[in-house]
């Protein structure tokens, strides 16, 4: 019943943020306390079911673990983790209208106001289009800002330009497998581009050690 699932949550809930709060710092723990109001309030309790814009708007709670580890580590959150969360932001959409594409059935028997079923199929393939094209923006930040050097640029073109690809030949020649495909190479992408961001870091230290 509600009740118990809310006291439950709410147990683990308060449990995490003192684990946070007198084993980590409390900068972690305010940040993951409005991460999750945010996710589980704002986004899931009041957004998903009333705008299509759910998945934009509250994908900047599941963009947060970047800050959260580095606040944990340093206690502080700088410029170069709000680009790593920046990166999730933008990636968030495409991912989750590529399945949504696919999947727009489900959503439609569900009643929640996904973009393909309040907006149709080609104007969903078109904003996974124009989203890719951001995350590939976004994707080269690391090392605009010198976060990383030019082995994480290599790889970052190789793997934001096969995801804009993708998502060009969805938009031009629809399909569900086309839709399924993009989907799981999402997945695929950021997990291979943040390896590539800590490769080309471990490389950087071992070329130029600090003094």
């Amino acid at each position: 019943p509600p009740p118990q699932v809310l006291l439950m949550a709410g147990v683990l809930g308060g449990a995490g943020m003192l684990v946070l709060y007198w084993g980590v710092n409390a900068l972690t723990m305010w940040l993951t306390f409005a991460s999750f109001v945010g996710y589980a309030l704002i986004y899931t309790a009041i957004l998903k079911p009333l705008t299509p814009q759910n998945i934009v708007i509250g994908g900047l709670s599941g963009a947060m673990p970047p800050a959260l580890g580095w606040a944990a580590m340093a206690d502080a959150v700088p410029a170069e983790a709000w680009v790593l969360v920046l990166i999730i932001f933008i990636w968030t959409p495409p991912h989750f209208w590529a399945l949504a594409l696919y999947r727009h059935h489900e959503y439609e028997k569900s009643g929640l106001p996904m973009l393909p079923v309040t907006h149709g199929q080609n104007f969903t393939q078109l904003h996974v289009l124009l989203y890719s094209v951001a995350l590939f923006a976004a994707s080269l930040l690391p090392f605009v800002i010198r976060m990383s050097g030019v082995a994480y640029l290599l790889a970052a073109c190789a793997l934001s330009g096969k995801f804009v690809w993708q998502a060009f030949d969805l938009y031009r020649h629809y399909s569900d497998a086309r839709a399924r495909k993009l989907f799981w190479y999402s997945i695929l992408y950021l997990a291979l581009l943040f390896a590539a961001l800590l490769l080309d870091h471990w490389v950087g230290l071992i070329l130029m050690p600090a003094p």
